[in-house]
């Protein structure tokens, strides 16, 4: 009788050493109430404008708030944050766009 030669079952290991074992076993962790400081955060700096006025030709307002908040939003580690970060930032520019909140230039 002929052998068969035996088929090596053995899965070959990538040995991790202890600094990436650790990375990969590490999950990142924010508390609830850190959480809802951020949102917070977000809503009182998307309220945030700049409005420049000439009496009574013309006005100009800039949102300032977004700009700077799209900015730190995109440094957000997870995506569903920043989503939810991006939808209160938008939400709340349009509801100060008609509300008396900023600070307002006037030129003479």
């Amino acid at each position: 009788m002929a052998k068969k030669a035996k088929r090596s079952t053995k899965k070959t290991k990538k040995k991790l050493s202890k600094p990436q074992l650790h990375k990969k076993a590490t999950k990142k962790f924010e508390s609830d109430s850190a959480y809802f400081l951020k949102l917070v955060i977000f809503l009182i700096l998307g309220a945030q404008w700049i409005r420049i006025e000439h009496l009574p030709e013309w006005s100009v307002p800039i949102p300032v708030g977004l700009i700077i908040g799209l900015v730190l939003a995109s440094h957000e580690h997870f995506q569903i944050d920043r989503k939810i970060e991006y939808a209160l930032l938008l939400v709340s520019t349009f509801i100060a766009y008609w509300l008396p909140l900023g600070l307002i230039i006037q030129v003479n």
